[in-house]
């Protein structure tokens, strides 16, 4: 898949124009990779609450987005075990936070477009 996505982006140079369009596959697998791992509501839900406040419990979580601890739970493990968050326990709680504050600027990038939804 590799091989074709990179034959597919680069282009030949023309005669008037040597530089060839190249895109970094890997830099595009990551991309892919972040956008596959937020993507769900509860998952973006999450990521709004920790922009507010740099570190949350899974309760407060669950408070913040009306959603069951079960579900709750199950995708703060998944932003966990892909890197998208950092926990801490204390005592009988656990904390999560953002190991990266720049996945925050998604929210910019997608309040700017104009896409219809169905």
């Amino acid at each position: 898949m590799e091989a074709n996505l990179k034959n597919n982006i680069e282009s030949n140079p023309s005669k008037s124009e040597e530089k060839t369009l190249q895109i970094d596959v890997e830099t595009l697998e990551r991309a892919a990779f972040i956008l596959k791992t937020v993507a769900h509501p509860v998952r973006l839900g999450i990521l709004k609450l920790l922009e507010k406040e740099e570190r949350l419990s899974v309760n407060q979580i669950c408070e913040g987005l009306e959603v069951e601890q079960s579900l709750t739970s199950h995708h703060l493990s998944n932003m966990k075990l892909k890197g998208i968050l950092f926990s801490k326990r204390e005592g009988k709680n656990v904390y999560y936070s953002l190991r990266e504050r720049n996945i925050l600027n998604l929210f910019k990038c997608l309040e700017g477009c104009d896409c219809i939804m169905f």
